[in-house]
């Protein structure tokens, strides 16, 4: 009997330990309900421009592809009152020219309504030197590397390979030039005829647009376009950087030629990302993708290890050192 009594006691106590810790699981839960718009807005920068001049940064690094959520952060800060002017913080050897196009479209938008300014890391060359191209002041370090004006189309030939292993791929087409070139047979002369002039229009793009921006005359301009990469220092002195320095640079340009106060913030403004492949929030897909050694800036597993293996679609425009 006695046993019975404690049996009862010690089961009333268990189930007051489990009702205790269902209260703090529900209020855990509800916590991070209610701190999931909060957390959003520090990842985009919001608090800092809800209702108070600032000017926004933001960061354009890796390599560079269509982004539509970065298109809309664009977009929506040219059309933000609060903004007052936009930093292009650039720290990429470039990407496909489909992604440099966009993303310059998108910053000549926001010229066109604020002051944008263009700060160089690291590196700003290719598409990356591109968006770089369409903001009025180009700010880089003396040891930035700048430059590497123009476009490749690279391609496999795996014939000789698949020769060797047996492998016989055929195929039936419509015209010679159809899914040219391939990777299962040499290329022919025509094809390479097709790429050199689809390479050719799209450089004469990308030089018209430098020159147009930098106020180069078309011979200037295609002797900055033979895919050389400069300092920062030998930018500044062919011009295709405005001065060198950092955020103290950027402050004297954005108060000297547009009046905005000394000591008006700087705030870092990010898209808002959705959950991606691997089911998490950009935080925590951030970490996973660190711990796994790849980018953490990949929005899913198969980003990552595309920007690992260097796989892009298009038209590049890449810097890419040689390997020692």
């Amino acid at each position: 009997m006695g046993r019975s009594a404690e049996d009862m006691i010690d089961r009333r106590r268990l189930r007051a330990k489990l009702g205790f810790w269902r209260i703090v699981a529900l209020v855990c839960l509800a916590v991070a309900i209610a701190a999931g718009p909060l957390f959003v807005a520090a990842q985009t920068g919001l608090f800092g421009a809800a209702g108070v001049a600032s000017v926004a940064r933001v960061e354009i690094s890796g390599i560079i592809r269509q982004d539509d959520d970065l298109l809309e952060l664009l977009d929506t800060l040219a059309r933000d009152d609060t903004v007052k002017g936009v930093v292009l913080a650039i720290n990429s050897p470039g990407g496909t020219t489909v992604g440099g196009e966009s993303l310059y479209e998108a910053a000549r938008r926001i010229a066109e309504a604020k002051p944008l300014v263009a700060e160089v890391g690291s590196l700003a060359a290719s598409a990356g030197y591109m968006v770089a191209a369409a903001s009025d002041h180009i700010v880089a370090r003396e040891s930035s590397i700048v430059g590497s004006i123009g476009v490749i189309f690279q391609y496999v030939d795996a014939s000789t390979l698949l020769g060797r292993v047996g492998v016989d791929v055929n195929a039936v087409k419509s015209s010679p030039l159809k899914a040219e070139p391939s990777p299962f047979q040499p290329t022919s002369e025509e094809a390479r005829q097709m790429i050199a002039r689809l390479v050719a229009s799209t450089y004469d793009w990308f030089v018209d647009l430098v020159a147009a921006r930098r106020d180069f005359s078309p011979a200037q301009a295609r002797a900055l376009s033979d895919g050389s990469v400069f300092s920062g220092r030998q930018g500044l002195d062919n011009g295709l950087v405005d001065a060198l320095g950092g955020e103290g640079e950027i402050r004297r340009w954005l108060r000297e030629e547009h009046g905005l106060p000394e000591g008006i913030a700087i705030v870092d403004r990010e898209p808002v990302r959705e959950r991606g492949a691997l089911g998490l929030l950009p935080g925590m897909r951030a970490s996973f993708l660190a711990f796994l050694g790849l980018d953490p800036r990949a929005e899913s597993l198969p980003d990552a290890l595309a920007r690992s293996t260097g796989q892009l679609d298009g038209l590049l425009s890449l810097w890419q050192p040689a390997a020692g």
